[in-house]
């Protein structure tokens, strides 16, 4: 995902775990949001897509297993791409998709065109990609997005390092809408909403859509 150091991390056996512990079905995936946001993400999607032409080229970097864009595909979005770092996790994403491409690939190398896509987005993933090869990551989404940028990721207000699962140096906290903005000023924000944990309302994540001016 962001250095040689992460994608030997992803690929490995916490990797594997990463994805066996993430592959809901659709209903499974309703469930997991309502009882720790209490809302599912197609909720949360619509609230930021309604009008986007469902026709609308979308890429997802770090599709994992496929849950979001079939999640897109339900709302009736039909261009739909994903781009993943670990083979096993696009194996499976291919038993759980139809309709949809998803290929192997690096967030610090996306290989497609300029503005190929309407819609770039993250969901859960920039938390992953450490701060030193984010501006690069962020780089390609904004240069492979003809309009739009979107993205769901943990909030903090300053970059905030998490022991995650007893390893250090994987996971972060930030302020994703906002560093997209202080680095590409061609981007303005055109939506941004707090979604609070049901469990520890003191606890938020950000959604936000970015478009390009």
């Amino acid at each position: 995902m962001a250095s040689d150091k992460n994608s030997a991390f992803w690929e490995s056996k916490f990797g594997k775990e990463y994805t066996l512990r993430n592959n809901r079905d659709q209903n499974d995936w309703d469930d997991f949001h309502l009882k720790t946001w209490g809302t599912t993400k197609i909720k949360m999607y619509e609230s930021f897509l309604s009008d986007l032409p469902r026709d609308a080229k979308i890429l997802e970097v770090g599709s994992n297993t496929g849950l979001q864009l079939v999640g897109l595909q339900r709302m009736g979005f039909t261009n739909l791409y994903g781009i993943e770092l670990r083979p096993f996790a696009i194996e499976l994403s291919k038993k759980k998709t139809r309709h949809i491409n998803i290929i192997k690939g690096s967030a610090l190398d996306l290989p497609f065109k300029d503005e190929y896509f309407d819609l770039v987005f993250t969901s859960g993933v920039l938390i992953h990609i450490a701060p030193d090869r984010l501006k690069h990551a962020m780089a390609e989404m904004v240069r492979c997005s003809r309009k739009y940028i979107l993205g769901f990721e943990y909030f903090s207000k300053s970059i905030e390092n998490i022991n995650y699962r007893g390893n250090e140096g994987f996971l972060w906290k930030a302020d994703y809408c906002e560093l997209f903005k202080e680095q590409f000023s061609d981007l303005k924000e055109v939506k941004k909403e707090y979604f609070k944990y049901v469990n520890d309302v003191a606890k938020k994540d950000a959604m936000y859509l970015l478009e390009k001016t």
